[in-house]
């Protein structure tokens, strides 16, 4: 790896995704790799897409790329999900046995641990978790698609594979022209739930799954020793708080937004499905907009209204350090949190009995801030650009772009050059975040031990 004193960790970070996506884009414009001709301006949005884990396509992906074309873009999102930063330090880790100072440091800024010593016991993790969950989800697939799509042996293991990896990385690729709402599949309502299933892990975050498979054999070795030996267990924080919110913003999240799209969809895109099966297409339609990007519906065909709350979903997206993009949900919890504490006069804020630091509310504001304004920015420059063009269309397409969801109301496509590389920085800069870019590129200060006299400015 490339020492610290040239390269900070931002711009190693930024680097190496820059690296991917034109190796990506060379690949992709090979001649096996397609059926058909591809532009160096699409080739470049589709291994953007891929390595950003969006999902937003130009060209159809099931037609117009062979079998290693499609395999490309498999790989190109797998490296992206668990990011290349990552591949890259274990590798230098096991090529050389161990790794310097430096090497670890500039990990762990994005691996959110404060110890050097955790730094590659966590990225081991990582990546041995990513595997175990995409080859289950794999053979949950391959099983559930039965014998009745009309798919070869081999097709279906592809298949199996290829979906396994693009939802768990919250990609929204599909080999599928259709996707999900493709007549083999779109009523075979376990594959549904299971993609569904596998998107919401790969949108956790690492660190959170592995705190959750720690907490869950903590509470099997409690029940083993309860029936086994006597006495009271302690049980001690196996759960940290940043699980803990995240979880539970999660589970609002979700329960509320598949209460809306099921009362506000019910007689309309849900009218094709029946009983319960409503009730699951409603729950991947709300949990896909948190930057999984898989369509089981028409999204073109919804209700103004709830176009609109989609857009809110795609913008929260999913949790820190996970393979989805979005504000995450933990800035959304510190920000709401942060609001009632104010309301209620209070000068800092707590929850499960933890206070919150100032630097991560600080974060927290600064994120949702430079994601309005990176959002803004794409908005008006596509506008510009096309100005016949819907603004809701074009808001969509940010949205979706910038939260590295994937979702289309079907005009991705039609957007001139300009629009497309417009939409091609913005994945970018949703999938390293605006506040990487400006560590990456503004020099730090000196700490100085003074401090300036406060002073209260008006607000509202």
């Amino acid at each position: 790896m490339v020492k610290k004193r040239f390269y900070n960790p931002a711009q190693l970070f930024i680097s190496s995704f820059l690296l991917l996506i034109t190796a990506g884009t060379c690949l992709l414009k090979l001649p096996w790799a397609l059926h058909q001709p591809l532009s160096w301006i699409d080739a470049l949005f589709t291994s953007t897409s891929a390595v950003c884990v969006t999902g937003l396509i130009v060209v159809d992906t099931a037609t117009h790329f062979t079998f290693l074309g499609q395999l490309t873009i498999m790989l190109l999102i797998q490296a992206g999900g668990i990011g290349i930063l990552s591949f890259a330090a274990l590798f230098s880790y096991f090529l050389k046995g161990g790794s310097t100072y430096e090497n670890q440091l500039a990990v762990g800024v994005y691996s959110n641990t404060q110890r050097m010593s955790e730094v590659f016991v966590l990225l081991r993790r990582t990546v041995w978790v990513t595997l175990g969950i995409e080859m289950i989800g794999a053979v949950g697939i391959f099983w559930s698609l039965g014998d009745n799509t009309g798919m070869s042996y081999g097709s279906r293991i592809f298949y199996s594979l290829f979906h396994a990896i693009s939802s768990f990385c919250n990609a929204g690729f599909s080999t599928m022209s259709n996707g999900l709402m493709d007549d083999a599949v779109v009523h075979n309502y376990s594959l549904q739930l299971l993609i569904s299933l596998i998107y919401i892990f790969g949108g956790l975050g690492f660190p959170i799954v592995v705190n959750v498979l720690q907490y869950l054999k903590h509470v099997y070795k409690q029940l083993i020793g309860k029936w086994t030996l006597k006495g009271r267990f302690h049980r001690p924080w196996v759960l940290n708080i940043n699980s803990k919110i995240n979880l539970v913003t999660t589970g609002i999240v979700t329960l509320f937004a598949t209460l809306v799209i099921y009362i506000n969809e019910y007689g309309n895109v849900l009218a094709a499905h029946e009983g319960v099966d409503k009730l699951v297409i409603a729950f991947s339609t709300a949990t896909t907009p948190r930057t999984a990007g898989f369509n089981s519906i028409d999204f073109g065909a919804l209700q103004f209204s709830t176009i609109i709350f989609i857009m809110l979903l795609m913008w929260v997206g999913a949790s820190p350090n996970s393979t989805g993009g979005g504000i995450k949900t933990s800035t959304l919890a510190v920000a709401v949190l942060n609001i009632l504490s104010l309301a209620k006069g209070k000068d800092r804020t707590e929850v499960f009995g933890r206070e919150i630091s100032t630097i991560s509310i600080q974060r927290a504001f600064a994120t949702m801030f430079l994601s309005l304004f990176t959002i803004g920015m794409a908005i008006f420059s596509i506008s510009f650009f096309e100005p016949t063009r819907p603004l809701l269309e074009v808001a969509f397409e940010c949205f979706s772009a910038y939260s590295t969801v994937g979702l289309s109301l079907g005009v991705t496509s039609d957007f001139v050059t300009e629009s497309k590389v417009i939409l091609i920085l913005t994945m970018f800069v949703g999938r390293v975040t605006m506040l990487s870019v400006l560590i990456a590129f503004i020099k730090k200060v000196k700490y100085t031990h003074y401090r300036y006299a406060p002073e209260e400015l008006t607000i509202y």
